[in-house]
């Protein structure tokens, strides 16, 4: 079932060159989304498909840089296998390092991920927000994303961890819920709307205009 459809954009919060932009369309448990990313060096688009409870189930993406073109179909199983598609054009390296291969290196390591997590982007952080309640309150809890790599697409595992740091303000319109990377120990605050799409992700992005 068709819901409401929002139109956002972010830039950079570290590299204003960078743009971001996507359309989510909202139903009552799940999303499906359209997006750019555009930067000095790559130009990315990709297109998210989620089921019942905001799970993944399909996320394709097309990068085009310098000298390469890269692309990858990811997918999820209603029995939770994740399986990658993929295909590789030109330099194999970017800016003089050599980019990992496209695709899932190990697909046990996903195993009880629900979540792509596809990197720079604010919208692939709404699915967890929304299924975990963390605009309303909620505990440290840790999951395993699967996380795919710019420009490489790459597909690794990642050990993320969300929790609410301010409830929903409806007077402001925004809720702050803690982003933490079990991994590197990396922590944000992101400041989050009514639909759980982020205003602000420090470091990562800043919202520029919605409607």
């Amino acid at each position: 079932m068709r819901g409401a459809v929002r139109h956002v954009e972010w830039v950079g919060d570290e590299d204003p060159e960078r743009l971001e932009a996507a359309v989510v369309t909202f139903a009552p448990d799940r999303l499906d989304a359209l997006g750019t990313s555009r930067t000095t060096d790559y130009v990315t688009s990709w297109a998210l498909e989620t089921g019942p409870d905001w799970v993944t189930s399909r996320l394709s993406i097309a990068v085009d840089g310098r000298g390469f073109t890269r692309w990858l179909v990811l997918t999820r199983d209603a029995h939770g296998r994740w399986a990658a598609e993929s295909y590789t054009h030109g330099d194999d390296r970017y800016h003089d390092e050599p980019m990992a291969a496209p695709g899932i290196a190990d697909p046990g390591s996903l195993d009880g991920a629900l979540d792509c997590d596809l990197a720079l982007c604010p919208v692939t952080n709404t699915m967890p927000i929304l299924r975990l309640g963390a605009l309303q309150g909620l505990e440290e809890t840790e999951l395993t994303m699967a996380w795919v790599d710019l420009p490489s697409l790459a597909v690794v595992a990642s050990r993320q961890a969300y929790s609410a740091a301010e409830p929903f303000d409806p007077g402001a319109g925004r809720s702050v819920v803690r982003f933490r990377s079990v991994g590197s120990g990396f922590t944000a605050d992101l400041g989050v709307d009514e639909d759980g799409l982020v205003i602000d992700y420090p470091r990562l992005a800043r919202r520029i205009r919605t409607r």
